[in-house]
């Protein structure tokens, strides 16, 4: 007789885990939550190097302290940036239409940005120093690429086809 029961609960069992393994992503609003949650201190973080980097194009400093601090600014835009895309990954791809294309968009952003501030460093680091005229008008020209490439790769929410996630970033608290 034990059996005989045993039979209908392993049949139940294997559907829901059957089930369970077709289920979809995270809800729209639970995915928009997490991908603003991680968005938000990386916009911070980027705003406020944003600042410095203008401060130190301003600041009399010697052309390798500006060097060294540009460099510094542009590497934690890049592990910041870097930070973030590991983050919206991490969240999934949401239970949408086309939320692999979603998810991927906001990844390649990210990984565009990450690698447009990578870049920035990379020519800072090596430009000479003197003279101290041609190294800012260099530093100049990196920061006008960075700032093209970083518009070209700028994240859009309101380009989401999705009207489930539309209205999932306009009314998670986490996006505001």
């Amino acid at each position: 007789m034990r059996t005989a029961r045993s039979a209908p609960l392993l049949i139940v069992l294997s559907f829901v885990v059957t089930l369970g393994g077709c289920a979809g992503g995270p809800a729209p609003r639970a995915w928009a939550a997490s991908v603003c949650t991680v968005l938000s201190p990386w916009r911070s973080e980027i705003g406020t190097l944003t600042t410095r980097t203008q401060q130190q194009m301003t600041a009399e400093t010697t052309p390798a302290q500006a060097k060294e601090n540009l460099m510094r600014l542009f590497g934690g835009a890049e592990s910041a940036s870097e930070k973030a895309r590991a983050g919206v990954q991490k969240a999934g791809v949401p239970d949408v239409d086309e939320g692999k294309e979603v998810a991927d968009s906001f990844t390649t952003s990210l990984s565009a940005m990450r690698d447009a501030y990578g870049r920035a460093r990379t020519g800072v680091e090596g430009l000479a120093t003197s003279p101290s005229k041609d190294f800012y008008s260099k530093v100049q020209a990196v920061v006008a690429t960075l700032n093209t490439e970083y518009k070209e790769s700028e994240l859009d929410t309101s380009r989401l086809d999705s009207e489930e996630l539309k209205k999932a970033f306009d009314e998670a608290p986490e996006c505001r």
